[in-house]
């Protein structure tokens, strides 16, 4: 049996494209399974029905390999699981390395499987790439003085003044928040801090 799956990563995203493509195989529309979801994991309902449904000698198609998800190591796992655990070929359409069917079959699988190996060395490798040029770049803007996070925030004038006569009692909590324009966490916070630092 020859089975498709697309995916997209939100419902506005259209299937239309690779849904040609699998057709194009030769699949049939009832064998074609589609996710409108996040390839952070594996754990998509119509996904995981077409895997229910492999089998043995069978055939999974898909457009490219970022379609079956977005984590290569995660990847790597569905791939042996599906390769060598069910027997079932893959078939990565934009990647014609990645085709486990060939007329020597293990030959086809052990390029397949180094390939990803390939993919996945070099994806975490852009990771890896990503942090190291975002970490540079906070700390160039740090050395030019830009300040992350929200700003802290500046306690009025009357703060202090306020927050002692709300310790003596001699004014509510409202009429407090009403002087110093706080919200009530606000207010509480900075004396919090304020008893704290006593």
């Amino acid at each position: 049996m020859i089975y498709g799956y697309a995916r997209v990563s939100s419902k506005d995203q259209k299937l239309e494209r690779q849904l040609l493509e699998l057709e194009r195989f030769g699949i049939l529309k009832e064998n074609i399974y589609c996710d409108k979801q996040s390839g952070k994991d594996f754990d998509r309902t119509n996904y995981k029905l077409l895997r229910s449904k492999l089998k043995k000698g069978d055939l999974l198609v898909i457009k490219s390999i970022d379609r079956l998800g977005r984590n290569y190591n995660m990847i790597i796992n569905e791939w042996v699981y599906i390769t060598k655990r069910i027997n079932c070929d893959i078939v990565v359409l934009d990647m014609n390395l990645l085709d486990t069917r060939t007329e020597n079959n293990l030959v086809g699988k052990f390029i397949s499987d180094i390939v990803l190996q390939i993919l996945s060395f070099v994806a975490e490798n852009e990771r890896e790439n990503i942090k190291q040029r975002q970490a540079e770049g906070i700390k160039i803007a740090r050395q030019k003085g830009v300040v992350f996070g929200r700003p802290k925030q500046t306690l009025p004038g009357n703060y202090e003044k306020v927050t002692t006569m709300f310790i003596e009692k001699e004014i509510t909590i409202h009429q407090a928040l009403k002087m110093t324009k706080m919200s009530r966490s606000t207010f509480y916070k900075y004396l919090k801090k304020q008893k704290e630092n006593k």
